[in-house]
């Protein structure tokens, strides 16, 4: 139990399953469009997963790996719970063979995909082996280990910071209209709304405005694109703040944002434009707002967490607001012409979902951080 007045403590492993599910989700069904009921298939005949009738290896591979992170988190957050290995283990395995079957058994109804019961007896396998993972982590002492280094870092009850950290270099993965400027969605939900309101008479003029507006092609200053690319980088130091004692261990966790930050922005760009523009993402006004960001992060590292908190969140909050004004990434299409020809389409969604609204998560559990005693 909880010593008096010290918060409960709440697992990063729970935030980061359902991450891992949502991630499942998205690989599994996506293109998410074409549904249509299988051409004399009977209701009975929906739940049964046919053998294939070919093999690719890269399929099996995937389908074993996938399923492993989420049934090691599952496995953990039961632990975490207070759940013996045993009952822990089972409730990964149950629900790891449970979403699989869900997903393959969908897959019947969109025409691009092909269920098999190879994938589910493979994500199943994948699953039991994420679950017999935390089960050894759990004996040998890796996980008590882990906790006692957290509990060092961060303070008890922030476990949603800590998985908002850790997809916070996820979110960089799709190109970016400026380094580390995530969070811009204004072009996505001006095309969606279009759409939606376009056969609605009573919303004739708003569809008319939103069809013909376009995202904005001048680019920002260098004073502007400066102060973006440090807001990028400053909000995840405070989100770190707000969840860490005060002290030098502070500093460990903003160059720790830094690196992951120039990491994945390096990894984006050798995944788009291969090896050889490795170090193309860096704008002139990097180097500036990586060292403005520093200062900055050096001055709070003795900030109480509360008050930390409260500059995370302005932070973010300017950080959304400037980089609407940002134009779209030149380099956008290319991008994504490369990435829907190969093999990791769905994943290249999913990195621009959660580029998309990471700052606006983080936005939500600060608020929540705030108003909370």
């Amino acid at each position: 139990m909880s010593s008096p007045g010290r918060p409960p403590h709440r697992s990063s492993a729970v935030p980061l399953a359902w991450a891992w599910w949502a991630l499942i989700v998205y690989a599994s069904l996506f293109p998410f469009t074409g549904w249509r009921w299988p051409p004399g298939m009977q209701p009975a005949q929906l739940w049964l997963l046919p053998w294939p009738r070919y093999f690719i290896p890269f399929d099996i591979t995937s389908n074993l790996l996938a399923y492993g992170p989420m049934g090691w988190l599952i496995c953990v957050a039961c632990l975490r719970h207070g759940l013996g290995l045993m009952a822990a283990a089972a409730w990964a395995l149950a629900l790891g063979s449970g979403l699989s079957y869900a997903m393959e058994v969908t897959q019947h109804l969109l025409p691009t995909r092909v269920p098999s019961s190879l994938d589910w007896l493979l994500n199943t396998l994948g699953a039991l082996g994420g679950a017999l993972a935390g089960v050894v982590c759990q004996r040998t002492g890796l996980l008590a280990r882990w906790q006692a280094a957290r509990e060092r870092w961060l303070d008890r009850g922030n476990g949603g910071a800590l998985a908002l950290l850790v997809l916070w270099p996820v979110a960089l993965l799709f190109p970016t209209p400026l380094p580390l400027a995530v969070g811009q969605v204004s072009d996505w939900l001006r095309r969606d709304l279009a759409a939606w309101l376009a056969d609605v008479p009573w919303a004739s003029g708003w569809h008319a405005w939103l069809a013909t507006a376009s995202p904005s092609s001048r680019p920002l200053s260098l004073q502007a694109e400066v102060l973006v690319i440090m807001l990028g980088l400053l909000g995840p130091c405070l989100l770190a703040y707000a969840a860490a004692r005060p002290g030098w261990r502070r500093m460990g966790l903003a160059v720790g944002a830094a690196l992951a930050g120039v990491l994945a922005s390096t990894l984006s760009t050798v995944l788009n434009f291969g090896p050889d523009h490795a170090l193309a993402w860096r704008t002139p006004g990097f180097a500036t707002a990586l060292v403005m960001a520093g200062i900055l992060a050096l001055a709070g590292v003795w900030l109480p967490a509360r008050r930390a908190a409260a500059l995370a969140l302005l932070t973010l909050v300017l950080l959304v607001v400037l980089v609407q004004q940002a134009p779209t990434d030149p380099y956008f299409a290319q991008s994504l012409q490369g990435w829907e020809q190969g093999r990791f389409v769905r994943f290249h969604g999913l990195a621009q979902w959660v580029g998309w609204w990471w700052p606006f998560a983080a936005i939500v559990w600060l608020a929540g951080r705030l108003i909370r005693r």
